[in-house]
């Protein structure tokens, strides 16, 4: 569903992806994991259609993400860091504007909305104002949103952000779930995700692909079996490495 191909993207003399290839399938849930700076977000932004790469390519379904972008993106939902809303908005107020703009009206929208209040639990603060909400709630309104289409590809850039723990572990169980039928990639820098949510992991550094399998064929690259191991491995310099030690 997702085909990413030598993608490149340069910000002045910053190198911030560097020629990565991918796929994701139907039914896979990537996990993109990378330090702070490695990217993770601007690879994301490509793959959605927010940034145009400066080589490479990104196909969704059969649909070239720049060449017919708004057939790609009429198939993807999207959870962007830092994912904006209205405040003034209650949660359901909110859910049907985002409704309306992709076309969804009356009967169809309400059953979107509704069943996107049902996927992430946002039943008890539906008529609730967003600027009163936690942070956890709040990010699940966001989440809700890039699911009222019911896409067949979901980017979520660092979904469990913020979040307590008992929210990242319904988070993480909610986009395993969604990942049983649709290609999902997520980025995060908590390697705890990995093993909880992930079919398959990448790691990136420096805008460059350093490992890419399973968790348990990452796990095996490193003597400990560790995935935080090998992941320090790859992502710290070997100045740092040396610091560590």
């Amino acid at each position: 569903m997702i085909k990413v191909k030598n993608l490149r993207k340069t910000f002045g003399t910053n190198v911030a992806v560097d020629g990565i290839s991918f796929n994701v399938k139907q039914g896979e849930v990537l996990g993109f994991l990378g330090p702070n700076g490695a990217g993770k977000s601007t690879t994301m932004r490509m793959i959605t259609g927010y940034l145009v790469p400066d080589e490479g390519s990104v196909t969704i379904g059969d649909f070239d993400i720049v060449e017919s972008s708004a057939s790609a993106k009429s198939l993807i939902g999207y959870l962007p860091e830092n994912a904006p809303s209205y405040p003034d908005m209650t949660v359901q107020g909110f859910l049907r504007f985002a409704a309306e703009i992709r076309a969804l009206t009356g009967a169809e929208r309400d059953k979107a909305v509704d069943a996107a209040i049902d996927t992430c639990s946002l039943q008890p603060v539906r008529h609730q104002s967003i600027d009163t909400l936690s942070k956890g709630f709040r990010h699940r309104t966001c989440l809700a949103q890039s699911l009222l289409h019911d896409p067949e590809v979901l980017v979520l850039d660092e979904p469990t952000d913020g979040l307590d723990p008992n929210q990242k572990r319904e988070a993480r169980q909610l986009i395993k779930r969604l990942g049983e039928t649709k290609a999902v990639i997520f980025s995060t820098h908590i390697l705890e995700e990995v093993d909880t949510a992930c079919s398959r992991a990448i790691i990136i550094d420096n805008g460059k692909i350093v490992a890419n399998g399973t968790p348990d064929e990452l796990k095996k690259k490193t003597k400990s079996g560790r995935l935080d191991d090998l992941f320090r491995e790859l992502t710290m310099s070997d100045t740092q490495a040396k610091e560590a030690a």
